[in-house]
């Protein structure tokens, strides 16, 4: 199995520098973060990656079963970090994918020093004491509409999941990232993304952590941000003066800021 070609991995930056593994959310692909790479690469090797359905990934390689759960597509980002022999890396992952990373850094902590979780939500479904943000009646209903008419429902959602009106191209490239994305591959990542409760994982995550979260945020509102914080011991909370779910493409200086100044604290 040729995981580079997979996984659609690129590999930028200085070659010499300590490595940081970026990876996008659901329905997104490694161009999510073009405006974080310039940020990272004098100093550090950059690699990006697309999930299997998503981006350039090699779509023939996708498999209901395995990514019908979060730790299949925790093993993939294990697998990459083997195929590039990865030691010591920082692992970065943008909505869903911060919880793959805490399943990617229990299973290869040795290959994954640090993590930095932006805009983590561990579930998404409101529960007793705690608040993700939506019913499980809101969830069902969301599925449904994606499963239907996934066009329909990306048209509607990148705006509201993107959160800057006065800026509409934001939501719109958000929803063409969307549209690009195989509809049936996406509807079996959202089920996974949507449905995943990860709260009991964040208690063994013992790397240093920094959590990002934003201002206004309707997919991960703040109180998930203070929770994933009070969750993962000894970790850093910050919230950025920024609003919506994609802080790294509405607020790339404060994002870039933030996870810039976490990493020469790694140094």
């Amino acid at each position: 199995m040729d995981v580079e070609r997979r996984n659609n991995v690129t590999v930028t930056g200085n070659p010499s520098g300590p490595t940081v593994v970026l990876a996008h959310g659901f329905g997104c692909d490694q161009n999510m973060w073009r405006l974080t790479v310039p940020a990272l690469a004098d100093d550090y090797r950059v690699v990006l990656f697309d999930y299997v359905g998503a981006g350039r990934s090699d779509l023939s390689a996708f498999s209901e079963d395995r990514y019908a759960s979060l730790e299949g597509y925790a093993q993939d980002v294990v697998e990459v970090c083997e195929a590039l022999d990865l030691r010591d890396a920082v692992f970065v992952g943008h909505s869903v994918s911060a919880m793959i990373g805490v399943l990617a850094v229990g299973r290869a902590p040795e290959r994954l020093r640090a993590l930095v979780m932006v805009a983590p939500c561990p579930r998404y479904i409101d529960d007793d004491g705690y608040r993700g943000g939506f019913t499980a009646e809101d969830i069902a209903e969301l599925l449904a509409s994606l499963e239907s008419n996934y066009l329909g429902w990306s048209a509607a959602m990148a705006p509201v999941i993107m959160g800057n009106a006065d800026r509409p191209e934001l939501g719109e490239e958000l929803k063409n990232s969307f549209c690009a994305t195989d509809p049936d591959m996406a509807r079996v990542f959202a089920r996974t993304t949507f449905l995943s409760d990860s709260r009991d994982d964040l208690k063994a995550v013992a790397v240093p952590t920094l959590i990002l979260d934003c201002t206004q945020d309707v997919i991960a509102p703040r109180e998930v941000g203070a929770f994933v914080h009070q969750a993962i011991p000894g970790s850093t909370l910050v919230t950025l003066d920024a609003t919506g779910h994609c802080p790294h493409l509405s607020a790339p200086e404060a994002t870039n800021e933030a996870i810039t100044d976490f990493l020469a604290r790694l140094a």
